[in-house]
């Protein structure tokens, strides 16, 4: 899942793009997250400096670096911690 307005780095722009180059152009566009907003500059901010070589490449970026205003509780899983069956299952305790 893509934050809302990271789908707005679109192809026509002129890639090759560095971070830096994306910040000053693009810093102060604000991304919709499940749990408020951050700013593509902030989101940036926290990646090393790399060049992009086509919109997807920011929009995977961006995905991989907003903070946890975009995930629901953190720490959350829905998941059993050790499936079923699995050897690394815990024996079972008896109180």
């Amino acid at each position: 899942m893509l934050p809302t307005g990271s789908g707005d780095f679109d192809a026509d722009y002129d890639y090759p793009m560095t971070t830096e180059e994306l910040i000053e152009e693009h810093g102060d566009r604000t991304l919709e997250l499940p749990n408020g907003t951050e700013t593509v500059g902030d989101v940036l901010a926290r990646l090393e400096s790399e060049t992009f070589e086509s919109s997807d490449d920011v929009r995977l970026a961006l995905s991989c670096a907003v903070s946890n205003k975009a995930i629901g509780r953190v720490g959350y899983s829905d998941r059993d911690p050790n499936p079923v069956g699995s050897p690394y299952t815990p024996d079972a305790v008896s109180f």
